[in-house]
């Protein structure tokens, strides 16, 4: 495999200060500046959260589905159970002063991705009609790291 030699790497994080559990922010706008500053104008953007507790998803930026997707996230993983997780009094690994009890939000984790990779066409996300970017914060308000890296010509 042969790299063209006008390829171009850019990589920038973007942060946000989330509101709480199942906020979805949508950082497109957000994104598509950060592309509009690289040399990149064809090529592939790849969007990665760096906690384990929060999620990189594209969909429709509706009221009702967003409530719909929270809704059924909760089902699946409740903030009302009961996590070994949560049981500071045998949990050993990981722990830190200002540990949450957040279960449920690495278990709905696990059904989310942590990175998403689109393409770049003419300088510009290709996105669809409706398709927006959002970090979907599954635990609680805090501030959240995006990595984002631009490869292309």
């Amino acid at each position: 495999m042969t790299l063209n030699p006008a390829s171009k790497v850019y990589c920038q994080h973007f942060q946000m200060v989330t509101r709480g559990c199942m906020e979805f922010h949508d950082c497109t706008e957000s994104i598509q500046e950060m592309l509009e500053q690289s040399p990149v104008r064809e090529g592939m953007i790849h969007i990665q959260s760096k906690h384990t507790t929060a999620a990189v998803i594209i969909n429709e930026n509706e009221p009702l589905v967003l409530q719909d997707m929270k809704r059924v996230l909760e089902r699946i993983a409740p903030q009302s159970d009961d996590y070994l997780h949560n049981d500071f009094t045998i949990r050993t690994v990981n722990m830190t002063d200002e540990e949450d009890q957040n279960g449920h939000s690495h278990c709905k984790a696990i059904f989310l991705p942590v990175s998403q990779m689109l393409n770049i066409v003419d300088g510009s996300l290709d996105l669809g009609r409706w398709h927006r970017i959002f970090l979907l914060e599954l635990d609680c308000a805090r501030t959240r790291t995006l990595s984002v890296m631009i490869l292309g010509t």
